[in-house]
């Protein structure tokens, strides 16, 4: 963000709340809490404009070790009454963070992944562990299966529209 702009901000959170909030929220474990950290996080965001270029750096990682560095500090505050705050600026800046988005971000899929797929029926999870982990051929998986070609393929593209929509509406943790 080159400048503050609520439109920016607003895809930002839009972005990266839920992760923000999930990360915050197993350090803390207090919703109330957790949600006045996740404001916090993006508050600093806000008040920091132009310290992002965005071909350079990546937003996503800054955001969540900012939003972890003010959950421990908060856990450490309550566990330590009168102590002040510490201060994480040293471990704020941008370079610190440059291309662990995609890794951050593939884990928190895989764990989405994994959740909609446990609550899916079991020949719907058991088509896409075949098609897509054990990287069956069509044919393979059929014979797996023990169903016809058509039928295995028919389950499979149902099976991957279902975790489509599960992955659509944020499975939340």
């Amino acid at each position: 963000m080159d400048r503050r702009d609520g439109r920016a901000m607003a895809r930002l959170y839009d972005r990266y709340g839920r992760l923000v909030y999930a990360t915050v929220f197993r350090i803390v474990r207090n919703q109330a809490v957790a949600e006045d950290l996740v404001q916090e996080t993006f508050l600093r965001a806000w008040n920091r404009p132009g310290i992002f270029d965005e071909h350079q750096y990546a937003m996503g990682p800054w955001l969540l070790a900012v939003a972890r560095n003010r959950a421990i500090d908060h856990c450490r505050s309550q566990a330590e009454p009168g102590a002040s705050r510490a201060v994480f600026a040293e471990n704020e800046d941008p370079r610190l963070y440059a291309g662990l988005e995609a890794g951050v971000l593939d884990a928190e899929q895989a764990r989405r992944i994994k959740q909609s797929l446990a609550q899916m029926p079991d020949h719907h999870r058991q088509a896409i562990e075949i098609a897509c982990f054990d990287e069956f051929s069509p044919i393979r998986m059929a014979a797996r299966l023990g169903q016809p070609l058509v039928t295995a393929m028919a389950s499979l593209r149902s099976a991957l529209a279902e975790l489509r929509r599960a992955m659509e509406a944020g499975v939340a943790p």
